[in-house]
């Protein structure tokens, strides 16, 4: 019996996108992402909200906005003032981190376990330390366009930013992508305001209209994906394959042979051939 993981409802294709800063132009964002189907992280710094946005080009968002504004989407951490964090003290570090965790946590009412990396600085000691105050994964800012899950959560590096000039190119590559023996990720990112700088709405709206509404991809936050992953990566298998205890809360799918896809509840001791 030959088994894969697949993503969840029998899909080998995941799309995910992440946007920083939480400027006034998530609105607009947040509508065409809703309009297609499109989800994703927003990595927000809670204590430069706070502060007087009068006369600022690009304006934050107000704590008042934020719980219903991001419905349906991941809101994670990045920063509290947003520093170029590799050159802080680690004691300023964990202070940025876990004041950010505690403010967007007030406001959102759930636990915020993403993060993405302030001006794309970290090093060793900051992924170490960033799992030790319950960061759960960090995003980069370096593309690597091979479509694969990241094999180092806390050094999660994306397939490109949206002002790629190959961005619809990639799309059709990956939307086009059939062969079902592998499990491909694309991962956008960006700062929504760069929209407004550059007058090209249309950049998005074009890439989410194309990639929206697919009934192989599954649309997903970033922490989704995490748990999800390590989910699958917590099933124990018989020697032979053909029973699987799934020790988490969490479905994961399977695909047989090939051609037949069965779901493993959380919490259950499956006979696979019964539920083929």
């Amino acid at each position: 019996m030959k088994v894969y993981i697949c993503f969840p409802n029998a899909k080998n294709k995941a799309l995910t996108m992440s946007y920083d800063d939480g400027k006034v132009e998530d609105i607009r964002l947040l509508e065409i992402f809703n309009k297609y189907g499109i989800r994703g992280t927003f990595n927000l710094n809670y204590g430069i909200m706070l502060q007087d946005q009068a006369g600022q080009k690009h304006p934050r968002l107000s704590k008042e906005q934020v719980k219903e504004l991001y419905a349906g989407h991941e809101i994670a951490t990045h920063s509290l003032t947003h520093p170029t964090i590799a050159r802080c003290p680690l004691t300023e570090v964990a202070g940025e981190i876990l004041e950010d965790r505690k403010g967007l946590e007030k406001l959102l009412g759930t636990i915020v376990r993403g993060h993405a990396y302030p001006n794309g600085s970290y090093s060793e000691e900051v992924k170490q330390l960033l799992h030790q105050l319950g960061i759960a994964y960090a995003r980069t800012i370096n593309s690597v366009a091979d479509y694969s899950l990241p094999t180092d959560p806390m050094e999660w590096n994306p397939t490109c930013h949206h002002n790629d000039p190959e961005l619809m190119e990639k799309a059709k590559f990956f939307a086009e992508f059939k062969k079902s023996q592998y499990l491909k990720l694309m991962y956008v990112w960006g700062h929504s305001y760069e929209f407004a700088e550059n007058d090209n709405w249309e950049v998005i709206e074009e890439f989410c209209k194309y990639m929206g509404g697919r009934d192989d991809i599954w649309y997903a936050t970033n922490i989704e994906i995490i748990d999800y992953m390590t989910a699958a990566r917590s099933l124990r298998f018989s020697a032979d394959n053909e029973t699987v205890y799934n020790p988490s809360a969490i479905s994961v799918w399977l695909q047989i042979d090939g051609s037949k896809y069965v779901e493993i509840s959380g919490g259950t001791f499956v006979d696979i051939n019964s539920l083929l």
